[in-house]
Parts: structure tokens; C-alpha cells; sequence
């Protein structure tokens, strides 16, 4: 029976310092994930210039959609933390949308090889991000379930651990289903 309250001392001790752990390394995860996510929107940031610039020649006459690309990708790299990028990355990729939309109505565009490749390069890009989105998303949510379940919410506000922001869509245009027609 002495042993009985020192006992419960460690093993309470134990689990605290293993939840604190377990919670520090959850916003790691978090950190990594996001670093993650930057890695790609650096890769989509950099193939715009290129593309808009192989593109130019042939829509000179479509200026505005090309300078509305480069705006929204200027927005993009400008951006910070998870709501502002989500919204300028949002922004970017309806206009990247809106230049291959208009590429396919050029056919020496669509022959041209440099073109091609870097339309392939984005959309590889943008399935990267949707990737890195989910992993980042999957472990935000991790992170916020340890925080806000019973025991480990104690630990967490003890330790000042603060939910993480999911990266969601923000334009509600961006959640329709696209509408696919042969006619």
C-alpha cells in the first residue's frame, strides 16, 4: 500500500510526458506536411512563367488571360498561412483553367511540343498538390483530435497546443462537378 500513491505518481508522470510527446510530434507532422505542400506551389510557381511565356507568341491577342494568370500566380507566391494560400492558390488554378481552356482552341499550340510538356508538367504538379493537400489535411485533423479528445485536451492546454487550420476549397465554384459534354 506505500508503494500504491508513488506508483500512481510515476505512471501519471509517464503518461503525461508520453502525451505531451506524442502531441509535439503530431505538430511536427503537421509542419512537415505543410513544407510538403509549399514544395509543390514552389514547382506549380515555377512552370507558369514558362508556360505562359511558350503560349504568349501564339495568344498574343488573348493578353488578358495571360496577364491574369501572372497576377494570380504573383498573388499565390505572396501569399501566407493556410486560408490566404488556399484562396490564391484557388484563384490560380481557375486561371491556369482558363488558359488551357483557350490553348485547346489554338492548333499550333496543341502541336507544339515545349507547350505540351509544361501543360503535362502543371497537371502532374496540381495532382501532387492534391496529394499533399489530403497528407496535410490528414494530419491537421490527427492533431486536432489529440488536442480536443479527453485525457490528452489536458496535456495540450497545458502545453499550449492550438488546432491546426485544414486546408480547405474556399470558392464554392471550385466544389461543383464539372459538367462533361460530347456535343
Amino acid at each position: 500500500m506505500e508503494y500504491l500513491i508513488p506508483g500512481l505518481i510515476v505512471l501519471a508522470v509517464l503518461w503525461f510526458i508520453f502525451t505531451y510527446n506524442s502531441l509535439v510530434q503530431a505538430r511536427g507532422q503537421v509542419k512537415n506536411a505543410w513544407s510538403q505542400i509549399d514544395v509543390q506551389l514552389k514547382r506549380r510557381h515555377d512552370l507558369i512563367p514558362n508556360l505562359v511565356e511558350s503560349v504568349r507568341g501564339a495568344m498574343g491577342h488573348e493578353r488578358g488571360t495571360l496577364e491574369a494568370v501572372i497576377a494570380a500566380r504573383n498573388s499565390a507566391v505572396g501569399a501566407h498561412g493556410v486560408r490566404e494560400v488556399g484562396a490564391a492558390e484557388g484563384e490560380l488554378t481557375r486561371a491556369l483553367g482558363r488558359l488551357f481552356a483557350l490553348a485547346e482552341a489554338y492548333p499550333q499550340l496543341r502541336a507544339t511540343e515545349n507547350v505540351s510538356a509544361l501543360q503535362e508538367e502543371v497537371a502532374s504538379t496540381e495532382n501532387r498538390i492534391g496529394f499533399a493537400r489530403q497528407h496535410y489535411n490528414d494530419r491537421v485533423t490527427l492533431l486536432n483530435v489529440m488536442i480536443e479528445s479527453l485525457p490528452s485536451n489536458l496535456v495540450a492546454s497545458l502545453g499550449g497546443f492550438r488546432p491546426a487550420e485544414l486546408f480547405e476549397i474556399e470558392v464554392s465554384a471550385e466544389r461543383d462537378v464539372p459538367r462533361v459534354s460530347f456535343s
